[in-house]
């Protein structure tokens, strides 16, 4: 089974890096193929612990070929940051390879970000201000700079030019800031062209051919599925393909070279940002799961919104992205809760709903409906298989996967990249 897809079966950072990591070693290249560098993956190599924001995960592993797809977005400084500050840690960066179709990310989408964020107020959707989404939208309105076109001063400034003529009215006339000239864009980006040079290709074909050869292709989404612009609770979403439709579409793999869906879901739930959390906590075991669990942004450094456990949105997760295994992380940030609630379906104005609702009214009016489970006491952070885990910790396990539409592969019980219980191996199981 040559093609996996790694994703987010919440609202996001559910432990996508250590998983994409479990696998590196048995893995030929991991791609990124969808948004930028508003989200990021911890992982932690032995006593060494890493933030990687624009960069897939498989980069720390010596072999692996890294990929940029073209369904990401790029902002160059970044990128050069975190090879340079990886290769300072004696990381080998020199196999990336970035697609030249990929989309860049401009100073000027940078600037509206952070500018309409402000000028929606109240309606603002929580974004992280790194010009995600206006890079995502000139993708859409046709006027975007692609990685390829760095190469061609002639065009690289025509579409600069096109890109800033309406820009720059909303700049000066609407949200009263300077405008941008076309002359300091183009300068910015062509400072990076010859480091970049190397780094660019066709890498649909070459991952095509890598998928030829038998060679293990892991596909790496950023954000989850809860935050995919079709998917997701929209608006309060991010403005790429998070589901596993994007891992095709976002590299240019045939949908049918897909062979396994492996969805990402915490033992609780967080998220950051606005929008609707059926199962968010306001108290003190909302502040504990936070606290306990470290919920703070890799990215942003952002406190994450906390809540229960929310098997509507996980079963929505896997029928939507045809998720084939689950794995299972941070099982033992609950320890030592004595009864621990389970989201199992929402009332809404007195009706139960088993599966997601379709109006975006009644997910914002959704109350939860819990059963408790069993806790534990026992330090799980040693366990290496399920007989290891305490008696509740394993009910609690088989009754997630009961209500989650997949099994449960694999069990995360601590920060460490070892920290993992494998039930069913995610290549060959």
């Amino acid at each position: 089974m040559p093609g996996i897809v790694i994703l987010g079966a919440q609202w996001g950072d559910e432990g996508k890096g250590k998983a994409t990591d479990l696998l590196a070693s048995r893995t030929d290249y991991v791609v990124k193929f969808n948004g930028g560098n508003n989200a990021g993956h911890t992982v932690v190599v032995g006593d060494e612990k890493y933030a990687l924001h624009l960069l897939p995960s498989g980069i720390l592993t010596p072999g692996v070929v890294p990929v940029i797809g073209n369904g990401v977005v790029i902002d160059l400084e970044v990128l050069f940051d975190e090879l340079e500050a990886l290769s300072a840690r004696g990381v080998d960066v020199s196999k990336l390879r970035i697609s030249a179709n990929a989309h860049i990310i401009a100073d000027y989408h940078r600037t509206l970000d952070k500018v309409s964020e402000r000028f929606l107020g109240k309606r603002s959707i929580g974004t992280t201000g790194r010009g995600i989404g206006p890079a995502y939208a000139d993708k859409i309105n046709r006027v975007g700079v692609r990685v390829q076109d760095l190469f061609d001063p002639s065009i690289l400034r025509q579409k600069v030019e096109g890109s800033l003529d309406l820009k720059n009215h909303l700049l000066t006339k609407v949200y009263n800031r300077r405008q941008i000239t076309v002359d300091e864009i183009v300068d910015d980006l062509q400072s990076y062209v010859e480091r970049l040079r190397p780094m660019v290709g066709d890498t649909a074909l070459e991952l095509d051919r890598a998928l030829d050869r038998g060679d293990i292709v892991v596909f790496e989404a950023g954000q989850a599925t809860m935050l995919d612009i079709d998917h997701g609770t929209y608006p309060f979403v991010t403005s790429s393909s998070a589901t596993a439709g994007g891992a095709a579409t976002g590299s240019g793999v045939a949908p049918a070279r897909l062979d396994r869906i492996i969805g990402i879901v915490k033992a609780y739930t967080t998220r950051v940002g606005s929008g609707p959390f059926p199962t968010e906590l306001f108290d003190e075991w909302g502040e504990r799961l936070r606290a306990t669990g470290f919920e703070f942004g890799t990215t942003t450094g952002r406190p994450r919104r906390t809540g229960w456990y929310d098997a509507v949105i996980t079963r929505y997760a896997a029928r939507v992205n045809g998720v084939t295994d689950f794995v299972l992380t941070k099982l033992d940030v609950l320890t030592g809760i004595e009864r621990i609630p389970v989201c199992v379906a929402y009332d809404v104005d007195g009706v139960r709903h088993d599966e997601m609702p379709v109006s975006q009214t009644d997910v914002h009016h959704a109350t939860p409906i819990y059963e408790e489970l069993p806790g534990w006491t026992e330090d799980i952070s040693g366990a290496r298989t399920f007989d290891d885990l305490p008696k509740n910790a394993q009910d609690y396990v088989l009754a997630l996967e009961a209500m989650s539409g997949s099994r449960i592969s694999a069990i995360g019980v601590g920060p460490d990249r070892e920290a993992i219980v494998v039930r069913h191996d995610l290549i060959d199981g």
